[in-house]
């Protein structure tokens, strides 16, 4: 399940915006294990598993990242109400749906 979001939205990623980055961002999703994104230079990578040292790490369940990139869900709402967890550099987590904007 988590693996078809992420490939949504590797297909919604926007190489412009990604211009100049080079962070790391993982996912825990309680419902589908641990993925992460590397973005650098304008080009995504998707992995599955731990990463050593992410740039911003993320805790959830999938249908929580879904509601927050198709814009149904507020980030900052679900971070407020524990749905979504951040830690390591939390401003990163803002830029995701710059990163991978709706169609």
């Amino acid at each position: 399940m988590s693996l078809s979001t992420l490939d949504k939205l590797t297909s919604r990623f926007d190489a412009q915006a990604a211009q100049g980055m080079d962070d790391v961002f993982q996912f825990h999703f309680c419902d589908a294990g641990s993925h992460y994104l590397v973005i650098k230079d304008a080009t995504l990578e998707v992995q599955e598993g731990e990463h050593d040292d992410p740039s911003v790490s993320l805790s959830m369940d999938t249908d929580t990242l879904k509601g927050i990139m198709n814009g149904e869900v507020n980030g900052m709402t679900a971070f407020m109400t524990g749905k979504l967890k951040a830690t390591g550099n939390v401003m990163l987590a803002t830029k995701l749906t710059s990163l991978f904007p709706a169609s």
